[in-house]
């Protein structure tokens, strides 16, 4: 290449870089202004089943479309999102610390701005009373803290949504023969249930949540006769007219623990039931056969078994536990030994039958007696029904509630006045010194410890409806 050539070269490169450069320093970039945010901290305090509302204040924003976006992340990707002016959720996730941010989006320009925060979760249902109750024929699910505020409609404001109607009970589950690891609610109703976390009030996404899904092969029609809550921390009971257990052959931790199978066989068992539970022996069931109108055994081999009649009966004089003849309406175990059946005869009399079993073999049942109930007029459909471990019954009936000694048959009315209104529910304290009765839109609380034959303890107001039964945690 000739001088001439290679100088020419060196000019154009410089040219070409004078241009650039120059070219470079004209552009002016207008960047549209970034909006101010005030008000809002760098970590909030949210207690699980409260409002949690957060307002910021947005400035140098005008004539800008703003759209505030709101985001708690949780690690299960299950993320709270939120759009609108101020974030007003109900909290319910557990009681830890979660990444949050405030997305600023000004719609006009497209431009996004990022604000980070963390949310604090905590928790008021570590102690207090979970209610089931029914309002207006919808199931209700509510929770009264310690100092007596009722949260009212818990489930549905957290869920958006009803539970399933014709609500029958309340548990709390823990497995006490692991020191009372807590295993969340169970909300049961007639044609299932819903289990919560129990300190979210959450269904947990990593257990089965309904009844239905908590079967590893459920009833074509699942119908709840009557469920109890087993030490283990699973239910047990009589569902579409099966003894129906939950599994405790794996880690309480596990999403199978407690998920139910059925005793195979031919009968249908009567919704109340006997279930007893020695944590060295194995779990025994005493059942009545509906059709049949026999009371029938059934155990704990690996899952539950219907052995149906095959026991040995001491004696038929008194009645024969094989050929009964009547239409049960509810059975009590008060201690290890003492049962007692109700039962309706064709004539539509109620008569009291005793006994008692030997669940370890040879399984024995043992009659001891029966006669008329002394106060036929008491019993209805409506009765509930509680039995404590000194012997003696409380029972419900009309706007009135009762304690029955089997032993001399004494019947006295407890002398707190309900207002004439219904008794829809009666309950035991653990240590069996109070009893809460249900009235709509109250609870009582009356002591029945020794001497006392329900005074009144106080009344907690405000509960949405009547109430059907409640968890004490």
């Amino acid at each position: 290449m000739s001088l001439r050539k290679i100088i020419g070269l060196i000019i154009l490169t410089i040219i070409a870089l004078s241009a650039c450069h120059k070219d470079l320093g004209d552009y002016e970039i207008n960047m549209p202004a970034a909006p101010e945010v005030s008000n809002l901290d760098s970590v909030y305090t949210a207690v699980v089943g409260d409002s949690l509302i957060i307002k910021p204040t947005i400035k140098n924003t005008k004539g800008d479309d703003i759209e505030l976006q709101w985001r708690i992340s949780v690690m299960t990707g299950n993320d709270v999102k939120f759009i609108g002016p101020a974030l007003r959720i109900i909290f319910g996730l557990e009681a830890q610390r979660y990444e949050a941010r405030l997305t600023v989006y000004n719609k006009t320009n497209g431009m996004k701005y990022f604000h980070d925060f963390f949310v604090d979760g905590g928790t008021e249902f570590g102690s207090g009373t979970a209610v089931l109750s029914l309002e207006n024929g919808t199931t209700q699910f509510s929770f009264i803290k310690t100092d007596g505020e009722v949260q009212a409609r818990l489930y549905q404001a957290m869920q958006g949504k009803d539970l399933p109607k014709d609500p029958m009970n309340l548990f709390l589950m823990k497995n006490t023969t692991t020191g009372g690891t807590l295993l969340g609610y169970w909300i049961i109703t007639k044609g299932g249930g819903i289990r919560l976390n129990a300190n979210t009030m959450q269904e947990d996404p990593k257990y089965p949540n309904t009844i239905a899904d908590n079967f590893f092969a459920a009833p074509d029609k699942l119908e709840v006769g009557q469920l109890k809550q087993h030490p283990q921390g699973i239910l047990a009971g009589v569902i579409s007219n099966a003894l129906t257990y939950g599994t405790t052959n794996t880690w309480d931790q596990s999403p199978t623990y407690g998920m139910f199978s059925a005793a195979e066989g031919e009968y249908q068992l009567a919704p109340s039931f006997i279930m007893n539970f020695n944590q060295n022996q194995g779990t025994y069931f005493i059942g009545f056969e509906r059709n049949l109108k026999q009371f029938v055994r059934l155990n704990v081999y690996n899952g539950p078994t219907y052995f149906g009649t095959q026991y040995d009966s001491e004696s038929t004089a008194i009645f024969d536990p094989k050929n009964v003849g009547m239409d049960l309406i509810h059975m009590e175990q008060l201690n290890s030994s003492d049962c007692f059946a109700y039962c309706k005869s064709g004539e539509g009399k109620i008569y009291e039958l005793s006994f008692n079993v030997k669940f370890t073999g040879p399984f024995t049942f043992s009659p001891l007696r029966k006669r008329l109930f002394i106060r036929q007029e008491l019993i209805t459909e409506k009765t509930k029904w509680q039995g404590a471990k000194n012997g003696i019954i409380y029972l419900s009936s009309g706007s009135k509630v009762y304690r029955y000694n089997p032993i001399n048959e004494d019947v006295r009315e407890l002398l707190t006045d309900f207002g004439g209104g219904e008794v829809t529910m009666i309950r035991l304290s653990e240590n069996e010194e109070t009893i809460m009765v249900g009235v709509a839109g109250s609870i009582y609380y009356l002591d029945i410890s020794t001497g006392k034959l329900g005074t009144f303890i106080k009344k907690i107001e405000g509960i949405p409806g009547a109430p059907i039964d409640v968890a004490v945690r």
